[in-house]
């Protein structure tokens, strides 16, 4: 799946391969556990969001809430977003040795995290880098960017 129309997270979820589903579930249930106050948890662009609601922070490029982080199962793999590594190049090297130290292979974009097994992810070095990050301090780094 590469796209989605579902309107709910329950229904990407229920669209989901059985594999699939509880990949995308535990990282999922990782964010909510470390997400801070003020992001929401929506369906945008085919994929779960988390995102600073417009009542928030309405003056976007595009009119649209800012992204946060996302989750997404695309067509040859599973992929976390998390802007926050791309918009701060400390937390990203920060982010990259700690991934290193795992053990496991990262495979990443300049936001998006890759996977194709939940064995590939330290899950909880995503809730980590989740939990670092406050809405101030988001909109901060989409104002300076």
């Amino acid at each position: 799946m590469a796209s989605s129309n579902a309107e709910t997270v329950e229904q990407y979820l229920s669209e989901l391969p059985d594999d699939r589903r509880a990949a995308i579930a535990e990282v999922r249930e990782e964010i909510l556990a470390n997400l801070n106050e003020g992001f929401v948890e929506e369906m945008r662009w085919g994929m779960i969001t988390y995102e600073v609601p417009l009542e928030t922070y309405p003056d976007t490029y595009n009119k649209k809430p800012l992204m946060f982080a996302s989750l997404a199962s695309q067509k040859n793999h599973m992929a976390v977003y998390l802007t926050t590594i791309y918009a701060d190049e400390e937390k990203k090297q920060w982010f990259e040795e700690c991934y290193k130290a795992t053990g496991k292979k990262l495979d990443m974009g300049k936001s998006c995290v890759r996977f194709k097994k939940i064995e590939q992810l330290p899950v909880e070095l995503v809730g980590e880098v989740i939990k670092q990050t406050t809405v101030e301090k988001f909109i901060g780094y989409y104002q300076n960017r």
